[in-house]
């Protein structure tokens, strides 16, 4: 048994969770918020949901509709170093401006977090993480540094549920 499979046992039964993982499949990197959701849903925790979007502002904003709390993974590309992991509560503090300046997307996912800010539909919780990408190329595998950092988000999530379901 791996830690993520171990945290996941762990986890309250009472957890209503959306946990959205953002991403190109097609595009290396990208596809790490897709990767994150994939292995999340493998694990079946109970009352998480785990979907996948394309990034798409109005999409994402109708899939967290309604949800408590949502998590929310995509890749990054602001400069910094490749795998640099950002966190963000997004009730907390604004999406910074560049974070997802790289988007196969009609607008990025920070540009649709913070329209939804705007037109208050902000669920009450919200996470954000983004995984600096090192490729956004043409390509169906994560680079190296990405993929590393995809498994630590893992766990970071997985913690963050149980955080937010039992403080």
């Amino acid at each position: 048994m791996n830690a993520s499979e171990g945290l996941a046992r762990s986890l309250p039964a009472n957890a209503c969770i959306l946990v959205i993982g953002v991403g190109n499949e097609y595009r290396s990197d990208d596809a790490v918020g897709l990767v994150v959701a994939r292995h999340l849903r493998k694990l079946s925790l109970e009352n998480v949901t785990v979907i996948e979007e394309s990034g798409e502002g109005a999409n994402l904003m109708d899939s967290w509709k309604g949800a408590d709390t949502v998590i929310l993974i995509d890749a990054a590309s602001s400069g910094a170093i490749p795998g640099t992991i950002h966190r963000i509560d997004v009730r907390a503090q604004r999406i910074p401006r560049g974070l997802f300046r790289y988007s196969t997307h009609a607008f990025s996912v920070g540009e649709a977090v913070e329209l939804a800010r705007a037109m208050d539909r902000l669920p009450p919780q919200m996470f954000l993480y983004g995984i600096e990408g090192a490729s956004f190329d043409e390509g169906l595998i994560l680079s190296r540094v990405v993929e590393k950092s995809a498994r630590r988000v893992i766990e970071l999530v997985l913690e963050q549920i149980r955080t937010t379901i039992a403080p």
